[in-house]
């Protein structure tokens, strides 16, 4: 991959292939505003993506529902990178970069706007298709921009440069929960006999339009960014393509999965997405257990923050080491620790459970950006196909919340993360045995 390169021209289809920015392209919006405005976008997704948390318990107390059937919201939300991805990745090639990033915005703003027939009708299953169609817009977005960030300077210093932007989607993250918390979980039952079954059903309807006013301001910001994306001008990623159509009818959409790092970096993605996610969505309920904590939903609610809040600051600090320290082994370390404090919390109680399970935030801090570094490097042309297939592999989200789900069901809610705590061993041999992979079989 190049740093930057002259010529305000897209390149042919028949030129050589690999990925660089044309500066000249757009001259009123430098590399440096380039990446503030796309540590933006990192932030609104982390925020939408972090308030699934709140969700989670908020629905599952509305429809009175399993732990199973709740963490569908995740399910929903998280599966939309799976059937979505690869379709971005290819929409992005014939497109280019800025204007995938205007069409996710549209289309997560369009299921921003479905909660509120959702609220208002009261039906789960609407609520589910929202989350799905805000996701496929979320997707677009991190195909857009994960590689984009990467391209926007030197290789050696990508995972470094994604880190900073990810720092920023931990923000939104930590930002998430606590605005949430006092919005969705505000309703007061006073006044309402809820031993009646029309006094239920109102308090239901009350619980149900809260969520309404949080994801319609969404819409109106995502709507405000939509136009800002239009306007400005951001330099041009060039992403050329093969001219020798045989080889891209031998590989296919996923001829990319012959680079050992990008298979295990995808596997990484989804253990560590997936993991990260299920601890998030059950901190409220695992906080509120009397054998726990006992606390409120509204008071877990702020503790959830500090989870996310973990991994924005060591986001920021990794920025920094991942310049002296080898990301491989970063990644090994944090993998370690994270299945030590998980292990602490499945065996204490009290205080010291709960700040054992938000400490893993920390240690969270650095996974996403690092395996993602990792896993491309070397792609060349074939990098906007192998963020396709990581931004996939973040169906992690849908599948382990929901297995932890399961364990919670029948196990009960401390013995669950035992799932969570599985996948951190994962990412700790693939941070260890990096550096022995070949970037290409």
């Amino acid at each position: 991959m190049k740093e930057l390169v002259s010529g305000a021209e897209r390149p042919m289809a028949t030129e050589a292939a690999y990925s660089a920015v044309d500066a000249s392209a757009a001259p009123a919006v430098s590399t440096r505003t380039s990446l503030i405005l796309l540590s933006s976008l990192f932030f609104i997704w982390g925020f939408i993506t972090s308030l699934n948390d709140i969700l989670v318990p908020h629905l599952k107390n509305v429809f009175e529902l399993s732990y199973t059937k709740a963490i569908f919201v995740q399910f929903s939300f998280f599966a939309a990178y799976l059937i979505v991805s690869v379709p971005a990745g290819a929409l992005l090639k014939r497109v280019g970069y800025q204007l995938g990033l205007v069409l996710g915005l549209l289309i997560a703003c369009a299921g921003c706007l479905v909660f509120i027939p959702a609220a208002r009708m009261q039906v789960y299953e609407i609520f589910l298709l929202g989350l799905f169609v805000l996701a496929a817009g979320i997707t677009i977005l991190q195909v857009s921009a994960n590689p984009f960030v990467i391209a926007l300077g030197r290789s050696d210093s990508g995972p470094s440069r994604l880190n900073m932007t990810q720092a920023f989607n931990s923000l939104g993250t930590t930002l998430a929960p606590a605005f949430g918390g006092l919005i969705i979980f505000s309703a007061a039952s006073s006044g309402l006999d809820l031993s009646t079954e029309s006094g239920m059903a109102a308090f239901r309807a009350q619980e149900a339009a809260l969520v309404e006013v949080p994801y319609f301001w969404l819409a109106v910001v995502l709507l405000v960014m939509v136009a800002f994306f239009s306007w400005v001008r951001l330099p041009v990623i060039h992403e050329q393509q093969v001219a020798d159509k045989a080889v891209e009818e031998k590989g296919g959409a996923f001829s990319v999965l012959r680079y050992p790092r990008l298979t295990l970096g995808a596997v990484g993605i989804f253990v560590y997405v997936g993991a990260e996610v299920a601890i998030g969505s059950f901190l409220v309920n695992f906080f509120g257990e009397s054998s726990v904590a006992g606390m409120e939903a509204a008071v877990a609610a702020r503790y959830v923050s500090y989870y996310w809040a973990g991994a924005m600051v060591g986001r920021f600090a990794g920025a920094l080491l991942l310049r002296y320290v080898r990301a491989g082994l970063m990644l090994a370390v944090c993998g370690f620790f994270a299945t030590i404090l998980i292990a602490v919390a499945m065996a204490s109680s009290g205080m010291q459970a709960v700040w054992a399970i938000l400490a893993v935030g920390l240690c969270n801090s650095i996974m996403f950006p690092t395996i993602f570094s990792l896993a491309l490097g070397g792609l060349g042309r074939d990098t906007s196909q192998g963020s396709g297939v990581l931004c996939m592999a973040i169906v992690g989200g849908a599948v382990v919340p929901l297995l932890q789900g399961m364990l919670a069901d029948y196990a009960g809610i401390q013995l669950s993360f035992l799932v969570p705590l599985l996948c951190y061993c994962y990412i700790v041999y693939y941070g260890a045995f990096s550096p022995l992979m070949r970037s290409k079989l």
